[in-house]
C-alpha cells in the first residue's frame, strides 16, 4: 500500500504514464506499506524508475560490450582508465557529457555489469533532475562498481520484498567454472513485466538470464544459478531534496518506503541495508 503524508493526501494516478502508473498500482496492491511525504515524493521515485528501464533498453542499443574490469576501455576523451578497471571522469569535463558520451558513441566502451549498472543509474538520474543539477552533484565521477558507489546513497532491501522496474537485482552463480569466474553472477535492471537487463546477457525474463548463466558452471554442476531475494535502489527521497538545494536530513523518510517496524535497517557509510524480518 501507499501512504502519503500519513494517509492524509489521497493516492492520485492522474497523469502518469503507463509504466509509473503500473509501478504505484504493484505497491499499492502490495500488503507492505510504501510512505512518502508528499505526492511530489512519489512522483519523483516514479519518474526516475521510469528513467532508470528507459537507460537500460538506452544501454542496450548503445553498442557497449562486456568486459571484464581486467580488460575495459573507455572514450580517452572523457575518461581515464584506472589500473582496477574502473573509469575516472577526465578533469575540466562536464559529468553530463561523460555520461552522454557512453550513450553517443558507446563502440569506444567495453566494461562489467556492476559498471553497466551504475551507469544506468547516473544516466536515469541525469535525465530525471536535469543537466545543472546533475553536475551539480556529480562533479568527479568514478564508475566502477555499484557496491562502491556513494554519490546516489544506494538502499538495499533483503528478503520479502517484490521487485520493482527500476530495481537492481542479482542472479547468483554458486557453481560457476574457476576458468569463467566472470559469470558468477549477472547485475541485471529489472524493466516492466519479466524482463530483465544485463550488460553482456541482453534484454531478456528471469528463466533466460538464469539459463544463460548455467551454462558456466563446472563440468557436471546440478547447482543452478537463481535470483537473490533481494534490490537495491538509489535513495529517491535525497536525491529529490539535493537535486532542489533542499538539505535531505530526515533520515526515516529516506527509507521509509518499507515498514521499519518490520525490518532491521543498517548504515554503512552512505549505503543502507534494509532486512526484512
Amino acid at each position: 500500500m501507499i501512504i502519503i503524508a500519513g494517509g492524509s493526501v489521497p493516492v492520485d494516478l492522474y497523469g502518469m504514464t503507463p509504466l509509473e502508473r503500473e509501478i504505484a498500482e504493484q505497491k499499492i496492491r502490495s500488503g507492505t506499506p510504501f510512505h512518502y511525504e508528499s505526492m511530489e515524493s512519489l512522483r519523483f521515485e516514479l519518474k526516475l524508475r521510469e528513467a532508470i528501464v528507459d537507460s537500460s533498453v538506452a544501454m542496450q542499443r548503445s553498442g557497449a560490450v562486456f568486459r571484464s574490469f581486467k580488460k575495459s576501455f573507455c572514450n580517452e576523451a572523457y575518461w581515464i582508465r584506472t589500473e582496477n578497471g574502473a573509469f575516472q571522469q577526465r578533469p575540466f569535463v562536464r559529468p553530463t557529457d561523460a555520461i552522454r558520451d557512453i550513450y553517443v558513441n558507446g563502440h569506444l566502451y567495453g566494461f562489467e555489469c556492476a559498471t553497466a549498472v551504475i551507469i544506468v543509474l547516473y544516466k536515469a538520474v541525469l535525465e530525471t533532475i536535469g543537466t545543472a543539477a546533475f553536475d551539480r552533484l556529480f562533479a568527479n565521477l568514478y564508475l566502477y562498481s555499484w557496491h562502491h558507489d556513494s554519490d546516489l546513497r544506494l538502499i538495499t532491501v533483503y528478503g520479502k520484498r517484490l521487485a520493482f522496474p527500476g530495481d537492481i537485482v542479482y542472479f547468483k552463480n554458486p557453481d560457476v567454472d574457476p576458468e569463467m569466474i566472470h559469470w558468477q553472477g549477472e547485475n541485471a535492471v529489472k524493466l516492466n513485466g519479466d524482463l530483465y537487463f544485463g550488460h553482456g546477457i541482453g534484454i531478456m525474463n528471469a528463466e533466460g538470464i538464469i539459463s544463460r548463466l548455467n551454462r558456466y558452471r563446472k563440468p557436471g554442476s546440478t547447482v543452478s544459478a537463481y535470483l537473490l531475494d533481494e534490490a537495491t535502489y538509489p535513495n529517491f527521497f535525497y536525491l529529490q531534496q539535493a537535486a532542489s538545494f533542499r538539505d535531505p536530513t530526515e533520515e526515516i523518510s529516506m527509507v521509509s518506503s518499507i515498514d521499519d517496524t518490520e525490518c532491521i535497517i543498517a548504515r554503512i557509510g552512505c549505503r543502507t541495508g534494509i532486512y526484512a524480518v
